[in-house]
């Protein structure tokens, strides 16, 4: 009689820090360009291509626009800068315009999170064999948020929630890891600072039940009169 044996297979440990950051109401940030991958026309944008453009015209004087409509802005770009994926952008939609607060509402259900650069470029040079051109100097003018981005992965990769909200659940993250948060009001928006002290895994190792207890205490309310204090100061 043949002996079935069943070899279960080693889950992989591997660090994922969660997405969470304290943007405020109508922020949001993702990745306007993408360094190093085709777009649907054969554009590939080489680091560094924005550099001199982003020199010249700040943030402030960069456009953002519904579907490339020029008489459609919907918001103010704050920060658009170059790392070492593509042009990560944040900024702030103007919720007191219909449209932008239509186009929020449709990124956190989802439904809309493209987005796509309108620029000139300045220099460039074309593959003969590819037919693909290589961008090594662009002039940046709008970003807009579309519904079918040219590039795959330039996108909305996060919308602010409630300032409150976001540090509540960066106050769990720190407790599912046995860790003391700072005391509330502190915790930065850097996501640098926040995984500062190494991210949250996925892997067989289930948090410490006290931790668990520590962070649903996050969302009981204050008793009246209660002093809440973080672990440390107890």
């Amino acid at each position: 009689m043949p002996i079935v044996q069943r070899v279960r297979p080693r889950l992989a440990r591997q660090n994922t820090p969660a997405l969470i950051e304290a943007l405020g109401a109508g922020e949001f940030e993702g990745y306007a360009s993408l360094f190093s991958k085709a777009d649907g026309a054969g554009d590939i944008v080489a680091p560094g291509a924005f550099a001199r453009s982003l020199k010249r015209r700040g943030p402030d004087r960069v456009r953002m626009l519904y579907q490339h409509h020029a008489d459609e802005p919907l918001g103010v770009w704050e920060t658009i800068a170059e790392d070492g994926t593509g042009l990560y952008v944040r900024g702030r939609l103007n919720l007191e315009v219909e449209r932008a607060s239509d186009v929020g509402s449709l990124i956190r259900q989802g439904a809309l999170n493209g987005l796509s650069i309108g620029f000139r470029a300045i220099r460039a040079r074309r593959d003969r064999v590819t037919g693909q051109r290589l961008l090594t100097e662009i002039d940046l003018w709008e970003i807009s948020v579309v519904t079918f981005p040219l590039l795959p992965g330039s996108e909305v990769t996060a919308i602010g929630a409630k300032a409150r909200e976001a540090e509540m659940l960066k106050r769990v993250a720190y407790l599912l890891r046995g860790q003391s948060p700072p005391p509330r009001g502190e915790i930065q928006k850097s996501r640098s600072d926040f995984w500062g002290g190494g991210p949250l895994s996925t892997s067989r190792t289930a948090p410490h039940p006290k931790n668990i207890i520590a962070a649903l205490d996050v969302f009981r309310p204050p008793h009246k009169g209660e002093v809440t204090r973080t672990p440390k100061e107890k």
